[in-house]
């Protein structure tokens, strides 16, 4: 039974991705906001399928750690589901990601029309300043959030990536401080797209970080730490009857 709903959940983003797209595509004229604010709408409708269709639930723990002004958030990275539901939760917000998803058919254009702060790996040592000029941008003139995955690519649950800079250079970059997420949905949404388990994602937000005044390696570091203790205390997300399975 598990397998159906599963396969009916991929069934619906295969269909409904291109429509999105298209649609949001067609609102170019729109303000960025509000474009976003529709991106956002596609992200929350599968954490909603997810939730009913593939018995994926979630809590949230920790919304009184938002701060008022502009932050940036850096967020473990072990599944799509996190990334969906960061969007959703931040709108109107922009990702932190490699340029080649641009690229991506229907979900790449989309995706560009979200307003979020690409990296050019070509541009080497100036790609650096280029995301702070487009943070500062988007979080002082358009009153985005930013997101950013400091491993840069999703990792296993119960491992562990190297954390990178970028995300805190670029929070003290901007000025802002740093509002680190946890989680385990990697347990119930896995890399494969057809595997998916039930259960009950946290997602934990953590005590805001500040950038004043702060080396971005050890301001890396308490981040790395904060997140990782906070994973290993979440634990498995999957059903009981499914650990270790």
């Amino acid at each position: 039974m598990q397998a159906l709903r599963n396969t009916l959940f991929v069934l619906l983003q295969l269909l409904l991705t291109p429509l999105y797209a298209i649609a949001i595509c067609a609102t170019f004229w729109l303000p960025p906001r509000a474009r976003n604010r529709m991106c956002a709408s596609y992200t929350g409708l599968f954490v909603h399928l997810a939730k009913h269709l593939c018995r994926i639930d979630y809590e949230v723990l920790g919304r009184e750690h938002i701060p008022e002004g502009p932050f940036i958030v850096l967020a473990k990275h072990s599944s799509t589901w996190e990334t969906l539901m960061l969007e959703t939760m931040f709108a109107p917000g922009s990702f932190v990601a490699k340029k080649e998803l641009l690229w991506v058919p229907f979900f790449g254009w989309g995706f560009a029309l979200s307003s979020p702060i690409t990296i050019d790996r070509k541009a080497g040592a100036q790609a650096m300043d280029r995301m702070i000029a487009q943070g500062r941008e988007r979080l002082e003139r358009r009153g985005f959030t930013i997101v950013v995955f400091p491993e840069g690519t999703r990792i296993a649950p119960g491992r562990k990536g190297k954390y990178k800079t970028g995300g805190v250079r670029l929070a003290i970059g901007c000025g802002v401080p740093v509002l680190p997420v946890a989680h385990n949905a990697g347990y119930c949404w896995p890399r494969h797209p057809w595997r998916k388990h039930p259960g009950k994602i946290t997602l934990s937000i953590l005590p805001p970080l500040a950038t004043d005044g702060r080396a971005a390696s050890e301001l890396n570091d308490e981040l790395e730490r904060v997140i990782e203790d906070e994973v290993a205390r979440l634990g498995d997300a999957r059903s009981v009857s499914l650990r270790g399975g």
